[in-house]
């Protein structure tokens, strides 16, 4: 009996341990996905390309509508651009999961569902809907709101209830409003972007400086993700950035810019230390990014600012608005950013004693003031600025957390697999 009650609870744990492996298992990967099917590579590379890959990957409930290369040729051949693909595609994106089952079992014979275009919020009126119908001998149509019915069901491709299913199409949706033109990133006035929404200051400032203006607008063909303080914020930190040297006020400027182009949903899915346009050999200039749930926040070892509006956010460049200037570790003392507070005062309105030294510690010994660490870049000269980086330690702190986390993670799936083979071991005995 002992032993049949030890199978029993031994099974069970070992059950309970399977579905604890078994979460986030409702994650996907589209690109994955179509590279089982050759026959859609021109698809699958465009969804690459446009980032809207990334887009998909992160939502849970999701129908791609892919077209083959056949019919991807009449869309490749209009020598669109990036900007404008990735519209089109992203109406191709409803942000619903419909099978094959549940498209030939659609209630009233239609239905009107929400794309990604929609969502970018760049579709007119209801342009970004798509509407579903069920027609005679079990056809299924799909065509644009207010379009033309031209492309319909051809089979599933692959299928994850109720999470992703990607299905093929006849052909591309037409529409009007999502192959409309759109300038091109390299085309665009940066710092006109900005001016015109709220970042007016920093504009101006990068205007004055030729080798970071020349640098920005080198880069954004490439791929750029510029994070602008606000007039308020910019204008309160001018005074810290008049002091700076010529070298440091360009490198300032290079800092607040990653050589990579960044949707918002790509930052919440990429937390971690990212390379700005000032990285440089030993000179790091790096930022983090961190996330907690629709909040995005960049950090440096000097301070933290929000994410609070997006510029713009087109294939190869995103431009966000921050609340607070980020100032990096190696052109700005901590101190001189979250200065301690001053001792209080005693009675008779002198300072306070400061605290009694630990105990083992011998009494009347000054200690011994750690002497700063000098500026990761000795190159930028000296400034009137409260410019010194940190000690140097700091940074392996930082990166030893950082693997620690990682770590962390794997050795919790170790720990279940162990458990799993432990049981498995003592069920078999």
């Amino acid at each position: 009996m002992a032993k049949k009650m030890s199978t029993v609870i031994t099974s069970s744990i070992l059950l309970f341990l399977l579905l604890l492996l078994a979460v986030d298992t409702h994650a996907h990967n589209v690109t994955r996905l179509l590279a089982n099917h050759p026959s859609f590579s021109s698809f699958n590379h465009l969804l690459t390309k446009t980032h809207l890959a990334d887009e998909i990957n992160r939502r849970t409930t999701i129908t791609v509508c892919a077209v083959n290369n056949a019919a991807m040729s009449a869309l490749t051949s209009k020598g669109y651009t990036i900007s404008t693909l990735k519209n089109i595609l992203s109406l191709h994106v409803l942000l619903d999961y419909f099978g094959a089952k549940k498209l030939h079992q659609i209630g009233g014979g239609s239905a009107l569902a929400a794309t990604l275009f929609q969502a970018t919020g760049a579709a007119p009126g209801t342009t970004g809907f798509v509407n579903i119908t069920m027609l005679r001998g079990g056809k299924v149509g799909f065509r644009p709101d207010g379009g033309d019915m031209s492309s319909f069901f051809v089979k599933s491709i692959e299928e994850v209830p109720y999470n992703i299913s990607v299905i093929q199409i006849s052909r591309i949706l037409p529409s009007d409003a999502a192959s409309a033109p759109t300038t091109a990133p390299a085309e665009m006035s940066i710092t006109g972007i900005m001016s015109a929404s709220g970042c007016k200051v920093f504009a101006e400032t990068l205007l004055s400086n030729p080798g970071a203006s020349k640098t920005y607008q080198e880069s954004v063909e490439g791929g750029m993700t510029v994070f602008c303080p606000g007039d308020d914020a910019m204008k309160a930190f001018l005074p810290k950035y008049k002091n700076l040297t010529a070298p440091m006020k360009e490198a300032f400027l290079n800092f607040l810019a990653v050589p990579t182009y960044y949707s918002i949903a790509m930052l919440k899915s990429n937390n971690g230390p990212m390379n700005t346009l000032a990285t440089d050999g030993a000179n790091k200039f790096e930022l983090t990014v961190q996330n907690d749930g629709e909040k995005v926040t960049l950090t440096t070892r000097i301070n933290t600012v929000q994410i609070v509006n997006t510029l713009i956010d087109e294939q190869s460049l995103a431009i966000y608005a921050t609340d607070k200037v980020l100032l990096p570790k190696e052109l700005f003392k901590a101190s001189a950013v979250e200065a301690p507070a001053p001792a209080p005062a005693s009675e008779d309105g002198d300072v306070a004693d400061s605290p009694k030294p630990a105990k083992g510690k011998a009494k009347g010994k000054k200690k011994k003031k750690k002497k700063a660490a000098p500026s990761p870049d000795d190159s930028f000269g000296e400034s009137d600025s409260p410019a010194e980086g940190p000690d140097g330690d700091a940074d392996d702190e930082s990166a030893d957390e950082a693997s620690a986390v990682r770590i962390v993670g794997g050795a919790q799936a170790g720990f279940v697999v162990g458990l799993l083979c432990l049981f498995a071991s003592s069920w078999l005995i």
